[in-house]
């Protein structure tokens, strides 16, 4: 496996100066988008089949160990705060369950039984998505909750940083992901790991993207959960509807903190309920409501 390989560049790091260290790092780690850049086309078709599950209310999950394990609960973790959807819309799930998102579980990720059992408990079925994460492609643990998955009718989608894994006989696409050698061998939370953060971002912000989520390039629905994000909240209705602070922070309160509201109200001189009839109208995505708006005034 690549992955394992002895980095040729790297064989004396232990004998060069911190920066020198630093330099050699940043060098490898330049490496990991253009990896990526290789299996954007199959990236393509995984955000493709989530964004269809979403659809039909489908839910999108990620299964990995260790350090992949971490990162698709962090991914999922920020998507309700982002983009206001559900928890239960985007979840995590890691080899050796809770305890192990900030400590290491030994054998956890063997475990092919809890797996398995992860996907049934779940209730995983045709509508939805299961991701797995694994830098070698042979993780015990990610490769039964695939095989499950698929045994249950969902999409599957695996992630991995090396050919030929054997999750390739039941997932609908596998992205191989070719980081090379690590910096220090084996040490997938390296380059590996960057590169699955890298795919994991593209997953979940597209996916919300193409759910009308993302209006341009702003968070229209984001969460006021808290003072920055309110302010955030405010600059984005301002931004949008050219709205005085004043105006914007006014109609987002009475519009129950909700930003696309806000933004409807102001530009279609609407109250809170009609803002919020012609949003559902228009599937809540913003750009079709200011369409419909743009039509009414003209």
């Amino acid at each position: 496996m690549g992955t394992e390989d002895y980095n040729e560049f790297t064989s004396n790091f232990d004998l060069l100066s911190t920066l020198e260290m630093a330099k050699i790092m940043n060098q490898e780690d330049k490496k990991v988008p253009l990896a990526i850049e290789k299996v954007l086309p199959d990236i393509a078709r995984a955000i493709d089949i989530i964004v269809d599950s979403f659809r039909k209310c489908g839910r999108l999950f990620y299964v990995g160990a260790g350090t992949s394990g971490r990162l698709g609960i962090l991914d999922a973790a920020e998507c309700p705060p982002t983009f206001s959807v559900d928890p239960e819309m985007i979840q995590g799930i890691i080899a050796g369950g809770e305890k192990a998102i900030t400590s290491a579980v030994e054998y956890a990720e063997d475990d092919i039984a809890q797996g398995r059992e992860e996907i049934i408990r779940r209730k995983i079925s045709e509508n939805d998505v299961v991701v797995g994460i694994t830098a070698s492609g042979t993780t015990p643990f990610v490769i039964s909750a695939l095989k499950e998955a698929h045994n249950r009718g969902a999409k599957t989608i695996l992630i991995t940083n090396n050919y030929n894994s054997p999750a390739k006989d039941f997932v609908d696409i596998a992205i191989e992901i070719d980081t090379g050698p690590e910096v220090i061998a084996g040490s997938t939370r390296l380059k590996a790991g960057t590169s699955q953060k890298l795919v994991l971002n593209m997953f979940s912000t597209i996916s919300m993207a193409k759910l009308g989520k993302v209006y341009g390039n702003i968070m229209v629905d984001v969460k006021p959960t808290n003072q920055k994000l309110v302010n955030r909240a405010v600059r984005i209705i301002k931004r949008i509807t050219g709205a005085t602070e004043d105006i914007a922070l006014e109609r987002l309160k009475a519009c129950n903190m909700n930003v696309k509201e806000a933004i409807v109200s102001i530009i279609g001189n609407l109250s809170p309920i009609e803002s919020k009839k012609l949003l559902e109208e228009s599937n809540y995505y913003l750009r079709t409501a200011l369409e419909k708006l743009r039509r009414i005034t003209q």
